[in-house]
């Protein structure tokens, strides 16, 4: 049975400003969590235009992350299985678009009556904390938002209500399919995976706005350079082999492939 969670994330800041904070918060956080064995490899990043959701980036990647498979899943099969053809039947799509809202889009994706029928929507608060197994594997550092106050921006701390009264204010939209057509082990998978996606979906955001600091003011271009330089960082880490202007073959499914789109609010 096909999955389907949309998340919506509130952030306290334009648009414009997300775009170049997401894009630094992934580097480092990348960055932090990549090593000669395990890591990010990042297959291909491609700016796009579609006529509906309009500007964005497309990015595919690689995720080596065997030691953080739960316990259970290691029990089912050991980690080289990820790549055999039982889990080749699997797919999981995140589609993320981003609106100058607080989360009041119902329908930012352009679903299907089918697909909203069977979709679960969660409001995920970047202020909250969670301790489920998946936000322990991230480990990302611990920033109480509560308390937090940007210096450049005087933006925070994030307090009860904050969503509702915060200006600018943005949500991105992440919709996230997941298929796992595995009798016995598919629905449990599917739950899994979700899972993973909220806590590593919180941590990311959590952080974005805690390093506010850190990226605000710069742009676009500068963003850009850095991933080039990140990309082959990771690649050299991970010892994988850096091609220039190399482009995924379309065939093989990846971990995990998001389409990031810049939509107007409805």
């Amino acid at each position: 049975m096909v999955k389907i969670k949309e998340f919506r994330i509130v952030m306290p800041m334009s648009m414009e400003e997300y775009e170049i904070g997401i894009s630094y918060t992934i580097m480092k956080m990348e960055q932090q969590n990549t090593n000669s064995k395990e890591g990010v490899e990042v297959l291909q990043q491609v700016p796009f235009e579609d006529e509906k959701l309009g500007k964005g980036q497309y990015t595919s990647k690689n995720y080596h992350l065997q030691s953080k498979i739960p316990s259970w899943m290691k029990g089912f099969a050991p980690a080289s299985a990820l790549t055999c053809p039982l889990f080749s039947k699997c797919s999981l799509t995140i589609d993320t678009v981003i609106r100058p809202d607080n989360g009041c889009s119902e329908n930012a994706h352009n679903l299907t009556s089918e697909q909203l029928d069977a979709r679960e929507v969660e409001v995920v608060d970047i202020a909250s904390q969670s301790r489920d197994y998946w936000s322990k594997v991230i480990s990302a550092p611990n920033v109480d938002l509560t308390a937090f106050r940007s210096q450049r921006t005087s933006r925070g701390p994030l307090l009860k209500g904050w969503m509702d009264s915060c200006r600018p204010v943005m949500t991105t939209y992440k919709l996230v399919i997941m298929d796992a057509p595995i009798w016995g082990l598919g629905e449990r998978l599917e739950d899994c995976i979700i899972a993973g996606e909220r806590a590593l979906f919180l941590a990311c955001h959590r952080l974005c706005f805690a390093w506010i600091d850190e990226w605000y003011g710069m742009t676009l271009d500068q963003i850009r350079e850095m991933e080039r330089q990140t990309d082959l960082l990771l690649k050299k880490t991970l010892n994988k082999p850096a091609k220039a202007g190399s482009k995924h073959d379309g065939k093989r499914k990846t971990l995990k492939e998001e389409i990031v789109a810049v939509g107007s609010c409805t």
